[in-house]
């Protein structure tokens, strides 16, 4: 699971990305990930390996103080979704559950972020660890990113 995190910051090296880099015990909610890096709850990146019935994955991106209107999303898919399990997101990302990063590409999965995360200037996620996130601005996250924006949070 490491090396996803030794991944990232060589990707934000790469693209001179400025980062702030927090260690910390492991966190298994956004909830709990945002008191150990002592930051709003808001900040965080929920990113959340979605399967398609039709097959195949996706990663949705939501802040983190919000849940995820499945319905949106499948509407602009065109197809039913549901959560991937444990072991799926293991299988496609090589990250536990939680420690996923917001950058499908990495994963070759089509990536889908929700307006709720720009919001915010900057923007606090894990790094395929469960024990390091970091801080990136909005405008590096889009940049690295390269996602399909569209709604599909609700509060």
């Amino acid at each position: 699971m490491e090396e996803q995190a030794e991944k990232i910051l060589r990707l934000f090296e790469e693209n001179n990305v400025v980062y702030q880099l927090y260690e910390h015990p492991p966190v298994y909610t956004s909830k709990e990930a945002a008191q150990v890096r002592g930051v709003e709850l808001k900040t965080g990146c929920k990113s959340m390996i979605l399967k398609k019935k039709c097959g195949g994955f996706v990663l949705a991106n939501i802040a983190a103080d919000r849940k995820i209107d499945f319905k949106a999303l499948e509407f602009h898919l065109g197809t039913k979704l549901s959560f991937a399990s444990r072991e799926e997101v293991l299988k496609v990302t090589n990250c536990e559950s939680g420690s996923v990063p917001p950058f499908g590409a990495l994963f070759g999965l089509p990536t889908f972020l929700d307006p709720s995360v720009l919001e915010n200037e900057s923007v606090n996620f894990n790094i395929g660890s469960l024990t390091k996130s970091v801080k990136i601005s909005r405008e590096d996250l889009l940049k690295l990113m390269n996602p399909t924006i569209v709604k599909f949070s609700k509060n």
